[in-house]
């Protein structure tokens, strides 16, 4: 039985050694420094703003997470959010991660983002299914968009809009002008 809650300090040891896994592995991010427990600290207390969930098992050891971070520091952004998804090796292929990322989608929605999106390695089907399978949509690829161990590498972008938090305020004279 998996659940999925809100990252807590505790988890953060643990969450810095499940990113690790995918630093080293070099399939999901052009990141190539290992992360401490301390700087996963760091990203946690911020997690009003930018969630950050994970997956436990049975146990309560953490599987996997799925977080947001800031796409753009620009006001008109504030609405969308850049996501990650790790899962620890064992843990992959077990549904997992579509439970972490429509858990995500759902505290999002919450906090009133518009969008999310990410860009992920072309050779990464696993992670592009995952996002396919949850309504994500892939919008374009940005070629040589960094390099990885000295190899120039492209990245599919993907994107899902969150339609209830799309409406548009309306100012009085938008109202006025509206009816005139």
């Amino acid at each position: 039985m998996i659940r999925i809650r809100s990252a807590e300090t505790e988890d953060a040891s643990a969450i810095a050694a499940i990113y690790n896994q995918g630093i080293a592995e070099r399939s999901s991010t052009f990141e190539t420094n290992p992360r401490s427990t301390a700087d996963l600290e760091q990203r946690l207390a911020d997690i009003a703003r930018y969630p950050l969930l994970v997956a436990t098992g049975e146990a309560g050891d953490v599987l996997g997470w799925a977080g947001l971070s800031s796409y753009r520091p620009r006001d008109c952004y504030a609405g969308i959010g850049e996501f990650s998804v790790y899962l620890d090796a064992k843990a992959r292929g077990q549904g997992i991660g579509r439970q972490l990322l429509h858990a995500l989608i759902d505290v999002a929605r919450e906090r009133g983002y518009w969008k999310l999106l990410s860009r992920i390695f072309l050779f990464n089907t696993a992670s592009r299914a995952l996002c396919r399978s949850v309504g994500f949509r892939e919008v374009g690829i940005y070629e040589k968009h960094g390099q990885l161990e000295g190899r120039w590498l492209d990245v599919v972008i993907v994107e899902r809009l969150i339609p209830e938090n799309l409406s548009t305020p309306t100012t009085e004279a938008d109202a006025a002008a509206a009816t005139a």
